[in-house]
């Protein structure tokens, strides 16, 4: 049934266990230099209703039926979380972060772990998003250019012709994956035979690869440390990075593969590719809670700032969230449906997401493991759908129909 806006914000906001102090220094608006202006972190966001009231949201039931799609369910567990006008409106959970051991065998209920509102995901492909705002935040800083070739910056990226936005953008014609599990091969990775870069949009991981490279070259540091020094650093943000195990409590992190082969995956990437390459990689292997990604999307909404901390001038942020792929074909062979709108970094107006949310101006992205973010600019929502999908195998289920069905009863 239709989830109404008076409905929808009386749902209570649960909140426990999420963000954590923020940091003194903020991010400045030209060059990302610190300054003193304090921000605040994600456990002080407010809530839309101080209600105590727990009956089942339209949410909520909506996520129950995903456990019980058969032969297989949707899902082991899943988180949603909404922000109406930066208030919390919905934070809802549904099954299990560890339901199954290796093989995939199912546990007794007594060894399982219940999902909470502060579990931790493996935000796959979501981490592009990230990997993006670097590369946006070098392009305030002055230190790249978009129509600059990606070899003026780096000397083994061997195509002459393809910029820094074709990768943002998928359009310079590199494959989705390397032909190798090596930093040598993604760097030096052939096009795709016959593509002319910037003629067609073709979904590329390896794109986003070569720009965490590029990020680690231009700022001096890893990709991990230009994550948390630019991004969750200044937003105050606890629950977002690489090598969760490093940083929390393997219980408040969702399980993903469990058949034979690799094992059980609890806190290790999902990402073949990227836990090859070390884990940390500027497509994939970024965790983070559900808060920790609201508040990351309502920076985003905000024009590239969140109460007091800046990520991004409001002018790269409204060339990020433009079309910069008009007219283009598109070639997807894992979503033949997806349009080539796109933004620098991210999704543009795609219903089969985004539901009646999609618009040209609503943005997001979605990860391989089950997650996804959207952000509506018009309706001033952002939406996570977190589940763990590829718990105990990610061919059992599809996540876009609950990431459909979730966005349709938004406000």
């Amino acid at each position: 049934m239709p989830l109404t806006r008076r409905a929808l914000l009386a749902l209570p906001a649960v909140l426990s266990g999420c963000g954590g102090s923020p940091p003194s220094a903020t991010w400045n608006d030209a060059h990302g230099s610190p300054s003193a202006e304090p921000s605040l972190g994600a456990s002080e966001i407010p809530s839309a209703s101080p209600s105590a009231s727990r009956a089942p949201s339209a949410v909520k039931l909506a996520m129950d039926k995903g456990l019980g799609i058969k032969p297989h369910p949707w899902y082991a567990g899943a988180v949603v979380l909404a922000m109406v006008n930066g208030k919390v409106t919905v934070h809802e959970t549904a099954g299990d972060a560890l339901r199954f051991k290796a093989g995939p065998v199912e546990l007794p209920a007594g060894q399982r772990i219940a999902m909470r509102p502060d579990t931790i995901f493996d935000q796959a492909s979501v981490t592009k998003v990230y990997t993006a705002v670097l590369v946006l935040q070098l392009v305030d800083e002055g230190k790249v250019a978009l129509d600059a070739t990606v070899k003026s910056y780096l000397d083994e990226f061997p195509h002459g012709t393809v910029t820094v936005q074709m990768l943002l953008a998928h359009t310079s014609g590199l494959p989705v994956g390397a032909p190798s599990r090596t930093w040598s091969a993604v760097m030096t990775c052939p096009l795709v035979s016959g593509a002319t870069p910037g003629t067609v949009f073709r979904y590329s991981s390896v794109g986003l690869m070569v720009l965490g490279k590029l990020v680690e070259k231009l700022t001096g540091q890893t990709l991990d440390q230009a994550v948390k020094s630019r991004i969750t650093g200044p937003l105050g943000l606890k629950d977002t990075g690489f090598h969760p195990l490093k940083w929390a409590p393997k219980e408040r992190i969702a399980a993903t593969d469990a058949r034979s082969g690799r094992g059980l995956l609890h806190g290790v990437v999902h990402d073949d590719v990227c836990n090859s390459l070390g884990g940390v990689a500027g497509h994939a292997g970024l965790f983070s809670s559900a808060m920790d990604l609201a508040v990351f999307g309502q920076a985003l909404l905000n024009g590239g700032q969140y109460q007091g901390t800046r990520l991004l001038s409001a002018s790269i942020v409204d060339k990020m969230v433009t079309n910069v792929n008009p007219g283009l074909p598109s070639i997807d062979a894992e979503r033949p449906y997806r349009t080539s709108e796109h933004g620098l970094g991210v999704v543009l107006n795609q219903p089969w997401l985004m539901g009646k949310l999609s618009a040209p101006d609503t943005f997001g992205h979605t990860g391989f493991a089950g997650t996804s973010l959207v952000v509506s600019r018009k309706r001033k929502t952002v939406l996570v759908v977190l589940t763990n999908r590829a718990h105990p195998n990610w061919s059992w289920a599809n996540p876009d129909p609950i990431r459909l069905e979730v966005a349709n009863l938004m406000p």
